[in-house]
C-alpha cells in the first residue's frame, strides 16, 4: 500500500492524466504515528493535523495573462486546487472529515461518489487508518476505481443514482455507526468551513476581494463554502467587499443553475430522467444539489450569475487553458470560468480582479 503512495499516479476521471508526485517522506513518517494505537490520542491527532498542513490546501493563485490578451480583461486569476494530493478541491473536505472521525473515535468512515471524492476520501482514511466504505452508483464506471480499492478502502456498488448512493451511504453510517463524510449530511458544516479555507488563501494573496469569484458546482457545497469564507472576512473587516459569485455546471443538468435561470428563491430538483451522464459531465450533474439552497443564496446574495455549458465547450477550454497557460485541467472545473468569461467579455467588464477556481494537474 505504501508503495502504491509513492509510485502510482492519479488518473482524472474524464481521461485528464496526472503525474502525482510522491507524498513527502515526513507524510509517511507521520503516518506511522498516526497508526499506532499505543501513542496517546492527541498525539495522533497531531500528527495527521501536520500532515494535512503538510499535503492539503494553499494551492496556486496566478495570473491568466494570455488569457487576459485574448479577452482584454485584466487580471484574471486561476485558482489551481490540482496541487491538492489527489488532484482536486476534494481532499479539503476529505482530510478534515478525517481528522474529525479520529479526534470523536470513530474507526469507519463512509461516503457515496461517482469517482474524485471517492479517492480523496481513501486517500485521507488511509493516512488516518480509518475503514473507508465508498459507496458508487452500480451501472457508474468510474475510471478511478483501482485507486480507491489500492488505497485500502471497501467499494459498494448500489442500484439507482448517485443521490440514491447518497442515501444508501448515510443509512448504513446510522446504522452501523460510521462517521458520515456524505453532502448534506450530519457533518456538512465542516465541509463548508474547508471550503471556505479557499477564499483565505485568495486574500492572503490578493489582501482584498476579487471582483468575482466563479467556480464549478454540482453539490452546491464548494460555492456555499467559499462564499462563507469571503462573508466572514468581510464582516471582520479584512476586506472591502464580497465578490460576485458566479456558477457554471452542465447544460440544464443541475438544479442550481436551472433554478437561478427560473428566477427561484429556493433549489428545486430537476427532472432525473432527464440526466444523461458523459465521461466530461459527471462531476457536474445532480437532480438534487444537496447543498443547493446554501449555493443560491450565494450568487443571489452577491449579484452573481449562473451558466449551463455544453460538454464540448468545456473540453475545448480546458485543452485551450494548456495551450496558454500550461494547465492540465479538469474539463467539469472550466464550468465557472466559462461563465464568468461569457457575460465578462459581452458587457466589457472593467479592469478589476478576477477569479476562477479550477482542478486538475499540471
Amino acid at each position: 500500500m505504501n508503495e502504491w503512495l509513492n509510485t502510482t499516479p492519479y488518473a482524472l476521471i474524464d481521461g485528464a492524466i496526472s503525474n502525482q508526485p510522491a507524498l513527502s517522506r515526513e507524510t509517511q513518517q507521520l503516518k506511522s504515528i498516526v497508526l499506532d494505537s499505543e501513542i496517546s490520542l492527541l498525539e495522533r491527532l497531531e500528527a495527521y493535523e501536520e500532515i494535512i498542513n503538510i499535503e492539503v490546501g494553499d494551492t496556486s493563485l496566478s495570473r491568466a495573462r494570455n488569457l487576459e490578451r485574448e479577452t482584454d480583461i485584466k487580471q484574471i486569476y486561476l485558482k489551481f486546487e490540482g496541487g491538492n494530493p489527489t488532484g482536486t478541491q476534494k481532499d479539503r473536505i476529505a482530510f478534515t472529515q478525517c481528522l474529525d472521525a479520529l479526534r470523536r473515535e470513530f474507526d469507519s468512515i463512509t461516503a457515496a461518489t461517482c469517482g474524485n471524492y471517492g479517492v480523496s476520501l481513501a486517500l485521507a482514511a488511509n493516512l488516518a487508518g480509518l475503514r473507508c466504505i465508498i459507496c458508487i452508483p452500480e451501472e457508474y464506471q468510474t475510471k478511478r476505481l483501482p485507486e480507491i480499492q489500492d488505497l485500502g478502502s471497501e467499494i459498494v456498488r448500489t442500484p439507482g443514482s448517485y443521490e440514491d448512493s447518497v442515501e444508501y451511504s448515510k443509512q448504513i453510517a446510522q446504522e452501523n455507526q460510521y462517521y458520515d463524510a456524505n453532502p448534506g449530511g450530519a457533518n456538512t458544516h465542516l465541509q463548508l468551513v474547508s471550503y471556505s479555507e479557499i477564499a483565505n488563501e485568495i486574500y492572503d494573496i490578493l489582501r482584498d476581494a476579487p471582483r468575482v469569484v466563479s467556480a464549478p458546482v454540482s453539490n452546491g457545497t464548494l460555492l456555499a463554502g467559499i462564499y462563507r469564507g469571503f462573508v466572514t472576512l468581510y464582516k471582520r473587516g479584512k476586506t472591502s467587499r464580497i465578490p460576485r459569485i458566479v456558477a457554471g455546471s452542465s447544460y440544464r443538468k443541475n438544479p442550481i443553475i436551472v433554478s437561478f435561470k427560473s428566477g427561484l428563491d429556493s433549489c428545486k430538483d430537476i427532472d432525473k430522467t432527464l440526466i444523461r451522464e458523459t465521461a466530461v459531465n459527471e462531476p457536474l450533474i445532480n437532480w438534487h444539489s444537496f447543498d443547493g439552497d446554501e449555493a443560491l443564496t450565494a450568487i443571489r446574495q452577491t449579484e452573481g450569475w449562473a451558466e449551463d455549458i455544453s460538454d464540448m465547450k468545456l473540453i475545448k477550454t480546458s485543452k485551450h487553458l494548456m495551450e496558454k497557460e500550461g494547465l492540465n485541467v479538469l474539463p467539469a472545473s472550466t464550468a465557472g470560468l466559462i461563465a464568468f468569461l461569457k457575460k465578462a467579455t459581452a458587457e466589457n467588464f472593467e479592469n478589476d480582479r478576477y477569479v476562477a477556481i479550477l482542478t486538475g494537474r499540471k
